[in-house]
């Protein structure tokens, strides 16, 4: 028997009171919130590929909010204690498990912004702690803390409520509770350009043809510079790829999340046992979905150093992400100079983790037309008046 589907896809109307565009973890909890919170109800999610298909089904689950300036720490805290109460919800299990997350410490630079961070982590009442090597062990006995490692263990900052949740429950669970509210689902409609009267969007040229709207919210990662430059509106962002593998199932070996600072490399087991390993962005720029092989290498090198056991491993599957990186490495939220547009982009790694936050503050935006305080931080115009965030290296691993 072919099981009940849980959501509909639906084939387009000609207008909607808002358009969601792209419909990974972003769009579709922006979609959910709006009709949960807001009452806006006649919303389509468009997408056009399928439902949450790009990067939401390409990154690594990780899940925290110990970030070091007071707007980071804001949204990202936001984020978290909606995770910690999504499962119920969203009436899904999403094997949310907050199991905790290390950053280790390498150098007497990363031992200084650890505690540093630590510090301003508990100010804005962020759950942290410095541990040293030697607690380090005690929570992750297979990793190797010899002083003649290349880049050996000088501590960690730890955040016990932090952890892992599964992508495509996550996404899942939205679209579901999403249509269970009135809300449309299309897939296979790609978005190419807007219709305008002035400078108010109206609506959305689309594959399937236009779409009226009161108001649209682009939540496509890698594609809102391309859709705004339609407009003649130029995004300051650069897309890189963002790597990761998992490995073939092995027995449990690690029940935490262990994120390195200065070799970037990040591992964690899921529950059916596949070792999920990751590195930094790639340094050039680009749209491709692999990455290169130099930067996944010397990752990789370092795992094996830092965990001497996953020699053992085999390569079951890798992948790359597209991320879209600001200057100050911290997303964009709100308005634009177009009225009735709003834009929700540049997340870099730290995307994922923010999916409840990110669309709860951007319907709230959207419904009102102005920015949520959350999102205040990161509207477009801090690039114009140096309002930076620049969590460039207080975030530890940009992951």
């Amino acid at each position: 028997m072919t099981p009940e589907p849980l959501w509909k896809t639906r084939e387009p109307a000609a207008s909607y009171d808002a358009v969601v565009v792209g419909a990974g973890g972003h769009g579709l909890a922006t979609a959910y919130y709006l009709a949960r919170d807001h009452g806006i109800t006649n919303v389509a999610v468009l997408e056009r590929g399928w439902l949450a298909g790009g990067n939401m089904a390409r990154n690594t689950q990780i899940v925290r909010s110990n970030y070091l300036w007071d707007a980071s720490a804001g949204l990202y805290e936001h984020a978290l204690r909606l995770w910690e109460g999504l499962e119920n919800e969203l009436d899904r299990e999403l094997e949310f498990s907050q199991r905790g997350v290390l950053n280790l410490a390498h150098t007497t630079h990363d031992v200084r912004e650890s505690v540093r961070r630590v510090n301003a982590n508990r100010l804005n009442g962020i759950d942290a702690e410095w541990l040293d090597p030697e607690e380090v062990k005690k929570l992750v006995p297979i990793i190797n803390i010899s002083p003649e490692l290349r880049y050996p263990v000088m501590g960690a900052t730890y955040q016990p409520r932090a952890g892992i949740a599964d992508h495509d429950q996550v996404a899942w669970g939205y679209a579901a509770a999403a249509d269970r509210l009135g809300v449309h689902l299309i897939e296979g409609c790609e978005v190419t350009g807007f219709q305008r009267s002035g400078d108010r969007i109206t609506g959305v040229h689309t594959s399937r043809g236009p779409i009226a709207a009161g108001r649209v919210a682009l939540c496509a990662a890698g594609h809102t510079s391309v859709l705004l430059d339609t407009l003649g509106l130029r995004l300051p962002l650069q897309s890189h790829p963002l790597q990761a593998l998992v490995t073939q199932l092995v027995e449990p070996v690690i029940d935490t999340v262990v994120m390195s600072n200065t070799v970037h490399v990040y591992v964690s087991q899921v529950a059916k046992g596949e070792l999920v390993m990751g590195a930094g962005i790639d340094a050039y720029n680009g749209y491709g979905r692999r990455g290169s092989f130099r930067t996944i290498e010397r990752e990789m090198e370092a795992a094996l150093a830092l965990y001497p056991v996953f020699a053992h491993s085999h390569l079951l599957r890798s992948w790359g992400g597209i991320v879209d990186v600001s200057p100050d490495a911290s997303p964009i939220i709100g308005r634009t100079p177009f009225e009735g547009l709003y834009v929700n982009c540049g997340w870099g790694t730290g995307g994922y983790k923010a999916t409840p936050g990110a669309g709860h503050v951007l319907a709230d935006t959207v419904a009102n037309d102005r920015p949520h305080p959350l999102a205040e931080p990161y509207a477009l115009e801090r690039f114009t008046s140096g309002a930076l965030i620049d969590e460039h290296g207080a975030a530890a691993v940009a992951h």
